[in-house]
């Protein structure tokens, strides 16, 4: 059994894999103030939840874009399953060809999904992550990672909306009932949702472009099962994305 954390600035990821298998996933909440004893309470529970051996366990796996919580989390690990956290990072070997200016710049995040999309979809791919902030990235047909973009996801917008305005309330981000709003709610919900399709359908079309053919588009994040149904291109919804790349790259470091 292999433990894999996607540690998200709003969510935790937690996934459990047998024989390259996701047999069960649960998301819990970022948060910077928990301890380590914290976290290996919260382990300790999942595990016993999902009826899994403590025994059972083989390696552990992480990608965090909030290093705050790393060492909480290396120690829980280190405390429930008596076993090392790889964190990915410099040294630990993805097999992704990054051409971005800077490689080491590129999120643990955008480094699992582009692991996880060139072994499971063809090739040009897109992959939007929608989440706290919406991330797009490309990789060519030659598999490597061209770069991206980074944006404001909703639950951003809406607090920007509700906190800067005098009169914008906050609202649940539901699915709208049309495309005109005819009133306050509604028409945030649609400047919120349909805005963020028509962002992804408008993204896509620019960045084939570019590529100068058409492209696999992927969806993945927190909010993506919201806006692809709104999005008029193609959109493959694939929730597991990031954990099943945090699987991947184990096996291509085990035993280092």
């Amino acid at each position: 059994m292999i433990l894999a954390v996607d540690v998200g600035n709003t969510c935790t990821t937690i996934g459990f894999f047998e024989n390259d298998r996701l047999v069960n996933s649960v998301r819990m909440s970022t948060d910077l103030s928990r301890t380590g004893d914290q976290y290996a309470a919260d382990l300790y529970n999942l595990v016993k939840i999902e009826g899994i051996g403590f025994d059972s366990f083989e390696g552990a796996v992480a990608a965090s874009v909030v290093p705050a919580v790393n060492e909480a989390l290396k120690f829980a690990v280190k405390k429930i399953l008596n076993l090392p956290l790889c964190i990915v990072g410099p040294g630990v070997k993805t097999g992704l060809n990054i051409k971005i200016d800077n490689p080491a710049q590129l999120g643990a995040d955008l480094v699992v999904g582009g692991v996880a999309a060139v072994a499971k979809y063809p090739l040009p791919c897109i992959v939007f992550d929608m989440g706290t902030a919406n991330t797009i990235s490309v990789i060519n047909q030659k598999g490597e990672f061209l770069g991206g973009t980074i944006s404001a996801g909703m639950g951003i917008s809406l607090d920007a909306l509700a906190s800067k305005t005098a009169q914008l309330p906050y609202i649940d981000l539901e699915n709208p009932e049309e495309v005109i709003g005819t009133n306050t709610v509604a028409s945030m919900k649609s400047g919120l949702i349909y805005g963020t399709a028509a962002m992804m359908d408008g993204m896509a079309d620019r960045i084939e472009e570019i590529l100068g053919q058409k492209a696999t588009l992927v969806a993945t994040g927190g909010r993506a099962a919201s806006v692809v149904k709104h999005c008029k291109r193609n959109f493959l919804l694939d929730c597991d994305l990031l954990l099943e790349g945090l699987n991947i790259i184990y096996k291509k470091n085990k035993g280092n």
